[in-house]
């Protein structure tokens, strides 16, 4: 049974793709199998934080009375609206 990849499981073996590669130890296609390992799991990450920043943004929008859709923020770097 395979178990379902979670942010924290692919931060964690990124951890270790990175520590790897800056080991020095690896050999070329080693070091390239990890990158390309490396740079799903970034894709991965990537899309899994702004489906949560757009989960966010839409409840405090509803929080907050309004009734913007996410259609209309798509694309948008909501980070420093959201350090605010």
């Amino acid at each position: 049974m395979a178990t379902e990849l979670t942010f924290e499981m692919a931060m964690t073996r990124l951890e270790q793709i990175v520590a790897a590669l800056e080991g020095g130890k690896c050999s070329l296609d080693d070091s390239l199998k990890l990158f390309e390992e490396g740079t799903k799991l970034t894709a991965y990450c990537s899309k899994q934080l702004k489906e949560a920043e757009q989960k966010i943004v839409k409840l405090t929008d509803l929080e907050q009375g309004g009734g913007v859709e996410m259609n209309d923020r798509q694309g948008e770097d909501m980070g420093e609206e959201l350090s605010d």
